[in-house]
């Protein structure tokens, strides 16, 4: 009987110690999103996703931040689309062609959990180097590439992970069907496609969100890139600026942090019905 109460007594204590953290991580959640919503929505207008800063926006509330929503949108997508491009062959390598070849998919994911650790700044200083050595000033060009750094290390351990899961039997099945091993990819691709699509939306929010990396590269601009070699604002960095200057310029940090956290959401809820209509496709 003690044995029982003293078991009881434990499940109660971890199922507690388990609520506890559910709390917490759920109380900073609410905490982070309410302020960002409550402060943001209290600045945001219409006049600020949809105009241009004016001529007296770094001394005065003077016209919008479009250039930074737009700057955001011209760094990253070509990005995202340049590190799935690189990630997922690179997985489908790991994985697939070197599947038994522990030592070497042992030194390959050692590499890239070391660039996943590395600091967004480390990245930035590394990429301002280069372009310094190779005479390129502050671009789209820069913070793309800068970008496409910051994406390639999460997106390849994240689809490495979840390509791991693909059984070896499966596998082999499909190559006991005389499959090649290029026909084999596309099948386990249809399998871990849903994960992937995860994986690229954390890899994408992390660099959407990042202000770091591209204040080297990309530098900064109240008018809209008009080529790769242009410099650009960005929602990240406009939010870096703002909240250290005086009132009313918090507010607009505020404001854009809003945006910046609305398009994530948006990229969230599409991949999500992206997902699950692939999920229903699998089945």
């Amino acid at each position: 009987m003690n044995h029982i109460r003293k078991r009881q007594i434990e499940e109660k204590l971890m199922r507690g110690l388990m609520l506890a953290a559910t709390l917490i991580v759920l109380g900073a959640v609410v905490s982070i999103l309410g302020t960002i919503l409550i402060r943001g929505s209290k600045a945001l207008s219409w006049d600020m996703v949809s105009r241009f800063p004016g001529k007296e926006w770094n001394t005065a509330p003077d016209g919008g931040f479009l250039n930074a929503i737009l700057g955001s949108l011209y760094v990253v997508v070509p990005a995202a689309v340049i590190g799935a491009c690189i990630s997922i062959p690179v997985v489908f390598y790991i994985t697939m062609y070197k599947r038994r070849s522990t030592g070497v998919s042992y030194i390959i994911r050692l590499a890239f959990d070391v660039l996943y650790g590395i600091p967004p700044i480390v990245y930035g200083a590394f990429a301002f180097l280069v372009m310094v050595g190779v005479g390129m000033r502050a671009s789209v060009l820069g913070g793309i590439m800068v970008t496409v750094l910051l994406i390639v290390p999460m997106m390849i351990r994240s689809g490495d992970e979840i390509a791991k899961t693909v059984p070896d039997e499966m596998v082999d099945a499909v190559y006991s069907l005389g499959a090649t091993k290029w026909e084999t990819v596309w099948v386990v691709l249809k399998h871990i496609l849903p994960g992937m699509l995860t994986a690229f939306l954390l890899a994408v929010g992390r660099a959407i969100g990042d202000a770091a990396a591209v204040m080297f590269t990309a530098g900064f601009s109240d008018q809209p890139a008009r080529s790769l070699s242009d410099p650009t604002a960005t929602l990240p960095l406009a939010v870096f600026n703002w909240i250290g200057m005086p009132d009313p310029f918090p507010g607009r940090a505020y404001a854009a942090a809003l945006v910046l956290t609305i398009l994530v959401l948006v990229l969230s809820i599409v991949s999500r019905v992206i997902t699950r209509r692939i999920t229903r496709l699998n089945k």
